[in-house]
């Protein structure tokens, strides 16, 4: 059911997965290209802030503060394992692996070596300090715009 809370989390969640992609970016090599990788981020955040964070409101702003690490950690699991799971296609395509088997312990590799790349203060810091904030006005807007029974 849509409320203040999800649509807040939806908004801030994909916000902060669109800048923590940017902050990601130098870390690569220069010859790396990203085409759609911070849309997609952002749109894997909209959809983690709705589902997790959002359906989490309304339990206060000690945990509301849980929550939003949680979903910034949500966000780098599934923004690493799909784009590792494109990768390992790439080079399935490219005969890079010798079976099924091998392909699916290569994502797994692909996903440590860009989890790798991910450890640098510059993203950790954003998704951290604004997975927080993030959580918080998430709590807030919950309070804030909360349903007060019928006709409300």
């Amino acid at each position: 059911m849509p409320t203040a809370a999800r649509l807040i989390a939806a908004a801030l969640f994909a916000l902060l997965a669109y800048a923590a992609a940017e902050l990601f970016k130098p870390g690569m090599p220069p010859e790396t290209q990203f085409g759609w990788f911070a849309p997609i981020c952002a749109l894997v955040g909209l959809v983690v802030g709705w589902t997790v964070s959002g359906a989490l409101a309304g339990r206060g702003y000690r945990a509301a503060a849980g929550t939003g690490l949680r979903s910034s950690a949500t966000i780098v699991f599934w923004v690493l394992l799909g784009f590792s799971v494109r990768e390992m296609v790439l080079r399935s395509m490219r005969k890079q692996f010798k079976g099924v088997f091998e392909a699916i312990e290569g994502t797994f590799d692909i996903m440590l070596d860009f989890g790798q790349a991910l450890l640098r203060p510059e993203p950790i810091v954003a998704l951290a300090v604004g997975g927080i904030v993030a959580g918080l006005l998430t709590e807030w807007g919950s309070r804030r715009w909360r349903c007060r029974g019928k006709g409300a």
